[in-house]
């Protein structure tokens, strides 16, 4: 199954590629809580959905793009979550830094997630325990690791006071920014450390991250200790969280 959610992540970056290459229009228009979203954004939900439906028709789906009511989704048990194109922000600048989200939620678990950054070309998966990078055909097996001073990894394109705030508390450390469910993967493989998050998110901004992370041996807690849950609820918004191998 694995294998095959990687490659139906490398169709909807293919499909994203078209319109970030300039080969189809933009189309850029704003929700109701003023996110951007493209028809990037759209193709990409459209490849997921319909590769998702073929495979495990059985299993609903939760996309960004067309998120099911409460009514459709309060008692699911297991389903997939899906960002088809994170980091439109970073996708709109340009910047490369963007990712296909897809993760299997089960019992409020993700157990299987896979994130695609289509334009550097780095395929991130996890599934039973286990989280692999897969980068210019080469594919291997990741962990975390400590270093000193640790490397703290923040959003590009979120600041605020709390974050700021937390690491003049933190001690000697360095920071590097980067847009998208990257910053899960960072932890991951062993390149940074700590990823801390007070601003908004919502819960198909972490799934697929969040398996890879949890995979490799990190930590993804709220502030008050507790795992991240992705059990079905009314609203969509992730409380703050951070990532860590501590």
């Amino acid at each position: 199954m694995l294998d095959k959610i990687c490659q139906l992540a490398r169709e909807a970056g293919d499909a994203i590629m078209v319109v970030y290459d300039g080969q189809a229009p933009l189309n850029v228009s704003h929700k109701s809580d003023d996110s951007p979203v493209t028809a990037a954004d759209i193709a990409a939900h459209q490849v997921i959905v319909q590769g998702l439906s073929a495979l495990s028709p059985e299993i609903p789906v939760l996309s960004e793009e067309d998120p099911p009511g409460w009514q459709v989704r309060q008692h699911w048990q297991r389903y997939w979550l899906v960002d088809p194109l994170d980091g439109t922000k970073e996708f709109i600048k340009r910047n490369g830094e963007f990712t296909v989200n897809i993760a299997l939620i089960e019992q409020g678990k993700p157990v299987l997630g896979v994130v695609y950054a289509p334009v550097l070309g780095v395929m991130y998966s996890a599934a039973e325990g286990k989280a692999w990078k897969e980068e210019g055909g080469n594919r291997e097996q990741i962990q975390v690791r400590e270093a000193r001073p640790p490397l703290v990894v923040i959003s590009r394109s979120h600041s605020d006071t709390e974050l700021e705030d937390y690491l003049s508390q933190l001690g000697e450390h360095q920071t590097t920014a980067i847009g998208s469910s990257l910053k899960f993967c960072l932890v991951a493989e062993g390149k940074a450390q700590l990823y801390p998050r007070f601003g908004p998110t919502n819960i198909w901004d972490t799934g697929a991250g969040h398996a890879v992370a949890v995979a490799a041996g990190a930590h993804v807690h709220d502030w008050q200790g507790k795992d991240l849950d992705y059990a079905p609820r009314e609203s969509f918004l992730n409380p703050g969280f951070r990532v860590s191998i501590f």
